[in-house]
């Protein structure tokens, strides 16, 4: 079985220079494809929506969960890749995919936070072999 080597999320191309121009350093989504990760490994930036493919890469430093996704921001305060507000909205759009008309307490999903180091943007976008989905892929050897 190949090993796992780390990690792709997409990025939407509007988000993707905080990462490399503006010093944002954390990534934080709904904890999708993040089991099998561990500090050390390769995080690796697809940008999505235009002009799509790798266009960067970093390791990964420290793997934070909460149910509180707001809580990033005591841990990581503005290195975040989004804003109080863009965080509340993206909570706010996952909403959506609650099954309609379910009676059940709904658990709270969790959220992740992956802390990145030693981020580098490559010279031109690198086209991925098969499709990154929203949750992410791992990248494996």
């Amino acid at each position: 079985m190949a090993k796992i080597i780390g990690v792709a999320y997409p990025i939407p191309k509007k988000f993707i220079d905080r990462f490399f121009k503006e010093g944002k350093n954390v990534f934080v989504k709904p904890a999708t494809v993040w089991k099998q990760l561990k500090p050390g490994m390769k995080f690796v930036f697809y940008q999505s929506h235009e002009d799509t493919g790798f266009v960067g890469e970093a390791k990964i430093k420290r793997i934070v969960l909460s149910k509180d996704p707001m809580q990033f921001f005591e841990t990581f305060g503005d290195r975040l890749f989004l804003t109080k507000e863009e965080l509340k909205e993206y909570i706010k759009s996952q909403d959506r995919w609650k099954s309609p008309g379910s009676r059940e307490k709904v658990k709270k999903k969790l959220w992740i936070a992956i802390e990145l180091e030693d981020i580098k943007k490559y010279d031109k976008p690198i086209k991925p072999k098969r499709f990154i989905p929203v949750s992410g892929q791992y990248l494996k050897e």
